[in-house]
C-alpha cells in the first residue's frame, strides 16, 4: 500500500490565511475537490466488475492521466497564486493554500488507492494470462534474452549523467521518468552519483517474446543491467522519481503575434515550475536531498510511493491482443435518412434538421457532409471553427480538399486549446498553403464553439447549411464521447453562424441573434431567464421543471439562480459528470434539486438544456436546447460559446424522450451526489429493472436519423418513461 506524502512542501495553514466563510463553504463544494471526487469515479470503474479486464486496466491508466493534468494546470495554477502571494478565495471560501493543502491530502489519497487497483488488476490479469513480471520471476532464458535486447534496443538510447559541480544536474521534460544511482568504485572506493533519465521514447514495459503476454517493466530491465552501465562500480543505494510541471500558458494581453508567442510558449511550458514530485519510498535521503535541489522542487507536493510510478503508463498493456479481455467491439449507425437521400447529406438536411448522437451513430455522418462541400461545384464557401481536430484528421483533409477545388474557405483555428496548441499551429500551416483563410480568434478569449457552415449556390438562391454540435471535430474521441450534432438548413441558424463567424474574425459583434444564444455576452442572462420562467410557471400554478446535462456546474450566479427555483418550488434534476460545486437536496436551499453523474464504457461530453415550460418534463412543449458550453465562469466570460433551440418534433422528441430520460433513468453507470458532497454509486432497487443508458443506445436506433426506416422496419424504439417515483 502507498505511503503518506512524508516530503511534503511547507503550505500556509488555515489559521495563516484566515478561516474561509461558513456561509461560502455551506452553499457550495470546492471546485477541485469536485474534480478529484469525478476522478475517483473513474477509479472505482477500474474496480467494477462488469468491465472486462482489460478495460478496468485502461480505466486505471485513464485515472492516473487526469491526475497528471490536473497538476500541471490546476494545481500549478493554485500554486503560483500562493507564491504571488494572492488571496483570491475560491467560491467555498477557501484562499490557495488551504486548498493546496486539501488537494494534497485527497490526491494522495487517490494516489494510494491507484496503487492498491493496480495491486488487484495485476493479480487478476495474471490469473487471465497476461503478466508483469518481478526481477525474482525472470528465469535464466528470459534474462538472456532481455540482455540482449537491453544491448541492442535500450543501452544506445540511453544516456548515464554523472552529478558533480562538473556535471550539474540535468533538465528533466514534464512526467519525466528517472532513476538515480549511488555508486562506489569497486578499485579505490570512489563515490559516484548517476543520473539516468528514461527517454519517452522507449516503451514502459518490454513483451517477452512467446505466446504467452509476459510483460517487463523498463526500469527492472535497466536495474539488472547495472554492470553493464557502470562496469568497475558497486551499487550501494538508488531510487526512482517521476515529475509533473506547470504545464499552463498564460496569454499576455500585449501578445501581438498570437503563433508566435505560442511557439515560444510551448517551448516555456517544458521548462515551467516542478508541482509534484513522486519518489519511490526507500530511495535514501540523501539522493531525495538531491533530487529535490537538482529539480529546484522545495515548493514541490512531494508523494513517497512503494507502488508502480506513472500509472498512465499502464495504457500500454491495454494494447495487448486479447480481445476476450476487452469491449465487445460497437459498429456505429450510419443515420438512415440521408442514405434515403443516396447519400446526399444537403438534400436530407434540406428536408428536415437532422439530430445525429455519437457514438452510436458515427461521426463519419460529419466527415461526409464536408466531403460532399468540397466536392460539390454548387458549394461556394465553407467556414469551419477547430478547437480539437487530432492528429490525423479527415476534417482537415477535406477542408484542403475545399480550397483546392477553388471553394472559399475559412478555418478558425483555436491555439489555446489546451496541449493541442502545438498540433493545431501544424494544422494552421498546413491549410494556409492549401489556401484556406486560417483565422486564430480571438487573444483573451477561447474560441469553443463547434461550427460549420456551407453556403451553396441553389435554384432559388444561396442557402446555408449548418452543423451545430456539443463536442470536438475530432474523429477519435467522437468514437467514445458521448456527443449531440445538429445539421439544419433553417435561414435563422444560418443568419445566426454567419453573424458569429463575422464576429469571430472580424470582431464585428453580432446585433439581432435570431436563434442563437451565445457567450461571452448572452448565455448567462439567457439562462437566468430561462430558469425565472420555470419560477413564474410554479407561482402561476403550473408544473415547473429544468433538466440539464453537462460536464461541469461551477458558475455561482448559476447556482444561486438554481437555488431560487429550488425555493419556488421548480423541480430541477441535473447530470453532471465531473465538477459540481452545487449542493443538492439541502433542505430550505435545494431540496428540490438532484445530481447525478454517470461514468462508463463512454465519456459523457454533450450539454442538453431542457426547460418544462409549464408542463411537466418530458413533454412536447418543452425548450429543448444543445450547447457547447458547461455552467462554468470561463465558459460564460471568457470563451464564444453558443446555445441552439432544438425545434423540430421529431429531433426534440430524440433529445428529451430518449437520452435525456435515458440519463435520468439509468442505474448501471450512475452515481448521486448526496448534501454532503459524497457520492454513492445507484444499484437497482429489487422491484427495478436494470438500465444501463450506453448498453440502451448502442442496441436501440435512434428517432431523428431513421427517415422511413422508422416508420416501415417495425423496429421503432419504445419512449422510455421515467417512473413517477423518480422525484
Amino acid at each position: 500500500m502507498e505511503q503518506g506524502a512524508a516530503r511534503t512542501a511547507a503550505e500556509a495553514t488555515p489559521e495563516e490565511e484566515g478561516d474561509p466563510s461558513p456561509l461560502a463553504q455551506a452553499l457550495y463544494f470546492n471546485r477541485e475537490l469536485s474534480w478529484l471526487a469525478f476522478n475517483r469515479r473513474v477509479l472505482e470503474e477500474a474496480c467494477n466488475k462488469s468491465h472486462p479486464l482489460l478495460e478496468r486496466l485502461r480505466f486505471l491508466s485513464i485515472s492516473g492521466n487526469n491526475l497528471d493534468e490536473f497538476f500541471m494546470v490546476r494545481v500549478a495554477g493554485l500554486k503560483a497564486q500562493q507564491l504571488l502571494g494572492l488571496e483570491e478565495r475560491s467560491a467555498d471560501g477557501l484562499a490557495p493554500g488551504q486548498q493546496l493543502a486539501a488537494i494534497a491530502a485527497e490526491a494522495d489519497a487517490l494516489t494510494a488507492s491507484q496503487q492498491e487497483v493496480w495491486s488487484a488488476l495485476r493479480g487478476l490479469l495474471r490469473e487471465a494470462g497476461v503478466t508483469v513480471i518481478g526481477n525474482d520471476e525472470i528465469s535464466e532464458d528470459d534474462g538472456a534474452w532481455l540482455k540482449q535486447h537491453f544491448d541492442h534496443h535500450i543501452f544506445p538510447v540511453l544516456t548515464p549523467q554523472a552529478i558533480d559541480p562538473a556535471h550539474p544536474f540535468p533538465f528533466i521534460p514534464n512526467r519525466g521518468f528517472s532513476l538515480i544511482f549511488d555508486l562506489k568504485r569497486i578499485a579505490d572506493g570512489e563515490p559516484l552519483r548517476e543520473l539516468l533519465m528514461v527517454p519517452s521514447t522507449l516503451p514502459r514495459f518490454i513483451r517477452i517474446p512467446g505466446p504467452a503476454a509476459r510483460y517487463v517493466a523498463i526500469e527492472t530491465v535497466i536495474r539488472r543491467q547495472i554492470a553493464s552501465l557502470f562496469p568497475g562500480y558497486e551499487l550501494r543505494g538508488g531510487g526512482a522519481f517521476r515529475i509533473i510541471r506547470d504545464s499552463d500558458i498564460e496569454i499576455e494581453e500585449e501578445a501581438e503575434d498570437l503563433v508566435r508567442y505560442f511557439r515560444s510558449a510551448i517551448k516555456r511550458r517544458r521548462r515551467g515550475r516542478v508541482i509534484r514530485l513522486k519518489l519511490e519510498a526507500d530511495m535514501p535521503d540523501e539522493l531525495v536531498a538531491l533530487v529535490r535541489e537538482g529539480l529546484d522542487a522545495s515548493e514541490a507536493l512531494v508523494f513517497e510511493s512503494t507502488g508502480f510510478l506513472g500509472i498512465a503508463d499502464l495504457e500500454l498493456l491495454v494494447e495487448e491482443d486479447r480481445p476476450d479481455l476487452k469491449f465487445v467491439p460497437f459498429s456505429p449507425r450510419f443515420p438512415e435518412r440521408i442514405r434515403e437521400y443516396g447519400g446526399d447529406c444537403f438534400a436530407a438536411i434540406r428536408a428536415k434538421d437532422i439530430v445525429v448522437h455519437h457514438p452510436y451513430e458515427s461521426f463519419e455522418v460529419v466527415l461526409a457532409f464536408l466531403r460532399q462541400a468540397a466536392a460539390d461545384p454548387e458549394v461556394v464557401a465553407i467556414k469551419q471553427t477547430l478547437y480539437r481536430a487530432g492528429k490525423q484528421s479527415a476534417v482537415i483533409r477535406a477542408l484542403i480538399d475545399a480550397a483546392e477545388a477553388g471553394k472559399s474557405v475559412t478555418a478558425v483555428i483555436e491555439l489555446k486549446a489546451r496541449f493541442d496548441e502545438e498540433q493545431n499551429l501544424m494544422w494552421a500551416a498546413a491549410l494556409e498553403r492549401a489556401g484556406v483563410q486560417v483565422v486564430y480568434g480571438f487573444i483573451e478569449w477561447k474560441t469553443h464553439a463547434k461550427m460549420s457552415m456551407v453556403v451553396r449556390r441553389e435554384d432559388s438562391g444561396y442557402r446555408t447549411y449548418c452543423h451545430l454540435g456539443t463536442g470536438n471535430y475530432h474523429p477519435v474521441t467522437a468514437r467514445i464521447y458521448t456527443d449531440v450534432s445538429f445539421f439544419t438548413a433553417d435561414p435563422r441558424v444560418g443568419h445566426d453562424v454567419s453573424h458569429m463567424f463575422n464576429y469571430i474574425t472580424g470582431y464585428i459583434e453580432p446585433r439581432g441573434l435570431q436563434v442563437i444564444t451565445m457567450s461571452p455576452s448572452q448565455m448567462r442572462d439567457r439562462l437566468c431567464t430561462l430558469i425565472e420562467r420555470e419560477m413564474d410557471n410554479v407561482r402561476q400554478g403550473r408544473p415547473g421543471g429544468i433538466w440539464a446535462k453537462m460536464n461541469s456546474l461551477v458558475d455561482p450566479a448559476i447556482i444561486d439562480q438554481l437555488y431560487a427555483a429550488s425555493a419556488a418550488g421548480v423541480e430541477i434534476d441535473l447530470v453532471i459528470r465531473g465538477i459540481c460545486c452545487l449542493r443538492p437536496g439541502v433542505p430550505g436551499l435545494s431540496e428540490n434539486i438532484r445530481v447525478k453523474s454517470i461514468v462508463g464504457r463512454f465519456l459523457e461530453h454533450s450539454r442538453i438544456w431542457c426547460f418544462g415550460n409549464g408542463e411537466e418534463l418530458p413533454n412536447p412543449e418543452a425548450e429543448v436546447y444543445i450547447s457547447s458550453a458547461d455552467w462554468m465562469p470561463r465558459n460564460f466570460d471568457r470563451r464564444v460559446e453558443i446555445a441552439v433551440p432544438i425545434e423540430n418534433a421529431t429531433a426534440k422528441a430524440q433529445l428529451l424522450d430518449q437520452v435525456m430520460v435515458a440519463n435520468m433513468i439509468d442505474n448501471e453507470q450512475s452515481w448521486r451526489l448526496d448534501s454532503d458532497g459524497r457520492y454513492h454509486r445507484l444499484h437497482p432497487g429489487p422491484d427495478e429493472k436494470a438500465f444501463n443508458l450506453h448498453h440502451y443506445f448502442m442496441t436501440n436506433p435512434s428517432l431523428s436519423g431513421r427517415g422511413a426506416a422508422l416508420r416501415s422496419s417495425g423496429a421503432f424504439p419504445k419512449k422510455l418513461r421515467l417512473p413517477r417515483a423518480h422525484h
